[in-house]
Formats: structure tokens, sequence, C-alpha cells
């Protein structure tokens, strides 16, 4: 039962065996209950990311041995949390923020800039989980830099 939960919680109820791009999808589940349940409440998101976090580092450190392979393209609860980083600290919630947030997350999660790809090789959980929410957190300093860049041109 514990093993189920596992990856049924890692792969986020299956959205990670969707075909194509299970990372993707896995972002877009997350951009959705970021933007329907708490895109006025940064604070509540941050503390659901939290949460989501803490339960799913164990999680995925046993859907990792389960499947037998390191970081599986299937386990997804990580683009999850890192897009809910991401959506907690948007400056305004429009939808075209959202949208570079999105976009943004995804460029920072494939590339995996310096410390963040260090971090994926901790073992089991935290290696799935921590580099995501660096991504996350690249893909705010970027908005916010960019969003004061534009307000100080225009």
């Amino acid at each position: 039962m514990l093993d189920r939960l596992s990856v049924a919680l890692a792969t986020f109820f299956g959205i990670g065996r969707l075909p194509w791009a299970p990372g993707t999808w896995g972002s877009l589940a997350g951009l959705a209950i970021s933007w329907f349940f708490f895109l006025d409440h940064p604070y509540r998101l941050l503390t659901a990311a939290a949460l989501l976090f803490a339960v799913s580092v164990p999680a995925c450190t046993r859907a990792e041995a389960l499947m037998g392979e390191k970081d599986p393209s299937s386990v997804v609860v990580d683009e999850v949390v890192g897009m809910m980083v991401s959506m907690a600290f948007l400056p305004a919630p429009h939808g075209y923020f959202a949208l570079i947030a999105f976009i943004l997350f995804r460029l920072f999660d494939i590339w995996k800039p310096w410390p963040w790809k260090k971090l994926q090789y901790l073992p089991g959980g935290w290696g799935i989980l921590v580099d995501d929410v660096g991504a996350g957190l690249y893909a705010v300093l970027f908005l916010q830099v960019g969003r004061i860049a534009l307000s100080a041109v225009v």
C-alpha cells in the first residue's frame, strides 16, 4: 500500500505517465493547482508547496527504488512543486505573468544552471526535488528582474 501511494504521489497521480514531455505535464499541473487554488494567497501556496515537498522526498526516494532508475522521467511531483514556487511570487495574478513563469520554469528545469545542477546528485528524493525548487527560484528571479527592467524603460 505504501509503495503504491509513493509511486502515485511521485508520478502525481499518473500525470507523469502521460505521453510526450512528462515534465511539461507536471509543470502544467503545478500551474493549474497554483492558479485555481492559491493565486490570491501566496503564503498558502508556499505552505502547500513546502508540505508537498516534505511528503514527496520520501515518496520519490521509494518510487525511485521501486522503478529501478535514478530520477525516472515519470516522476513529476518535483515539477509540480517547482512550478508552485514560481507562481508564489508572481508580481500580479495576470495570465501573462503565469505564462512567463511557466516558460522560465521549464527553461531552468531543463537547463539546470549552477548551483542547482549539482544538487540533483543528492541521494533519493532530495536530488529529484531540490533542483526543481531551484529552477522555480530562478524563474522568480528572472521574472522579477525582467519586470523591473521593463518598468524602468516604460
